[in-house]
């Protein structure tokens, strides 16, 4: 029998093939993809690395001593070295309009992580490997989209993109749903035959996972929206929105679907986009109240959640209720036996789980203010656009969006390529959450200049001729009586 060229490995290090997997097609789309990223402008740089980071199947590689370099870290690197030139050069910053709140959680949380998965595994040389692989992933293509998203054509391109991505991944998922054949698995690193769950073939296309490809059509859905709302493409909003609702359908899963409903459910609050605060309190009073009133904790209200066949929601609220009970055993760098902790454990389909069990607290806490601060500024910002319609809007889909990713965390981790979707999202954000808190004040210093900056006009004319105003100022001098008044001095 041939050995598979899929060695698990030690799990804690992440495992991997032990040799390389790089398919043909794969290998010509990646060097097309390096010239375009190296020598095109910008927004076609950002759609080349786009379109084969997210439908390459992540174990598309190649095995060098030992390391596996993905398709998208050599497409991270060309990225990076494009970076280098064009500092070199002068011409543009990594970060346009400064470092925003944003990328410094995001840089602290990634750092983070990797040093507790470093120390959690005693500082072995194969956990510094792999989380030298993961700052390479979460860095260096985080920052690399935060290069090449710069402003709202570039933000406009890339929902686009993104839009074209999620098109194509629904025809290949609807052929998987209907013919039991996974497309992708000809590429020689992803299943052939989909997952099939109480009858139902679950579709995947290039994810990992059916549950992230259903996460991964729900939440670009409100960019899709975004881009028919303000006219950008309508055509491109037609075919991602037709495209996400293929993917969530065919992936067959609870946490899909939920997270497709979430999209309209925030819609739906626009008209409540005043009252959100109060809204938001509300929640935390329910949530007191079904902890007072249920006999298990809170957060077994997921376990009631039932709608596919088969679904795993008791699952998830057994992950939270053992991660919060055995806080003590990961609370300061991680933890790697979680697998012992339960039937199932070991598999955290959970985002916030996952950070507790991979980075400790401090990464947890990383990750949640990530989340919280994100919200924000995306509601700062609409609150200074108010009046503004399209850019109101673009703000509260970009709400709607982050909010749909919260739900999806909560069923799974993203644990593929669908990280740099997050990416790119968070990217998006920054970029135009900061041009807009950073052109108010400006039009505000502006306004207030124009103001006062200008002199009074005096109520009355001045008595002094206009030649003399701006003549220098003399200090006066003394008077001396004159020799008549003297003489008159001497006579008494």
């Amino acid at each position: 029998m041939q050995q598979s060229i899929y060695d698990p490995g030690f799990v804690a290090f992440g495992g991997g093939a032990s040799s390389s997997v790089l398919h043909p097609v794969v290998a010509v789309a990646m060097c097309i993809a390096i010239v375009c990223m190296l020598l095109l402008p910008r927004k076609y740089a950002l759609g080349a690395f786009l379109v084969v980071a997210l439908m390459t199947p992540t174990g598309q590689q190649l095995y060098v001593g030992g390391v596996h370099i993905f398709v998208h870290r050599i497409l991270i690197a060309a990225g990076w070295g494009r970076i280098f030139w064009s500092r070199l050069t002068g011409k543009d910053e990594i970060c346009p309009g400064g470092i925003t709140v944003i990328d410094k959680v995001f840089f602290c949380w990634a750092v983070f992580r990797a040093i507790a998965g470093i120390l959690v595994n005693g500082g072995a040389g194969g956990a510094i490997l792999y989380e030298t692989g993961f700052l390479w992933d979460a860095l260096g293509g985080f920052f690399l989209l935060r290069f090449l998203i710069q402003d709202e054509e570039t933000v406009t391109s890339a929902v686009k993109t993104l839009a074209g991505i999620v098109a194509v991944i629904s025809v290949t998922m609807l052929y998987e749903k209907f013919h039991n054949i996974n497309l992708f698995g000809y590429f020689g690193s992803t299943a052939l035959y989909p997952d099939v769950r109480e009858g139902a073939i679950r579709a995947r296309g290039p994810l990992a996972h059916a549950i992230l490809a259903g996460v991964f059509g729900a939440t670009l859905l409100p960019l899709f929206l975004w881009l028919w709302q303000s006219g950008k493409s309508r055509l491109g909003a037609v075919a991602g929105f037709i495209g996400s609702t293929i993917m969530v359908f065919t992936a067959a899963s609870s946490t899909s679907l939920l997270a497709y409903a979430a999209v309209f459910i925030g819609c739906g609050f626009w008209l409540l986009r005043k009252q959100m605060r109060v809204f938001r309190w509300g929640i935390v009073v329910v949530l007191v109240f079904l902890q007072l009133v249920m006999k298990a904790p809170v957060w077994f209200a997921i376990s009631h959640v039932d709608i596919v066949a088969g679904n795993s929601s008791y699952h998830r609220a057994m992950l939270i209720d053992t991660f919060l009970r055995h806080i003590g055993d990961w609370w300061l760098i991680g933890t790697n036996d979680a697998k012992n902790w339960g039937w199932d454990m070991w598999d955290t389909s959970n985002q916030f789980v996952a950070e507790g069990e991979s980075g400790g607290l401090i990464t947890f806490v990383c990750f949640v203010l990530l989340v919280s601060w994100t919200f924000g500024l995306i509601g700062k910002a609409r609150k200074l656009v108010e009046g503004d319609r399209k850019k109101e809007w673009f703000m509260w889909f970009l709400g709607v969006a982050l909010f749909t990713h919260v739900v999806g965390y909560f069923g799974i981790s993203y644990f593929d390529q669908t990280k740099f979707m997050w990416y790119a999202f968070l990217c998006i954000v920054a970029v135009s959450t900061s041009s807009i808190l950073r052109a108010k004040p400006a039009e505000e210093a502006a306004a207030a200049s124009e103001l006062l900056g200008s002199p009074l006009a005096p109520a009355f004319s001045s008595p002094v001729p206009r030649s003399m105003r701006n003549a220098p100022y003399e200090r006066p001098r003394p008077l001396k009586p004159g020799p008549s008044f003297s003489r008159k001095l001497g006579k008494t």
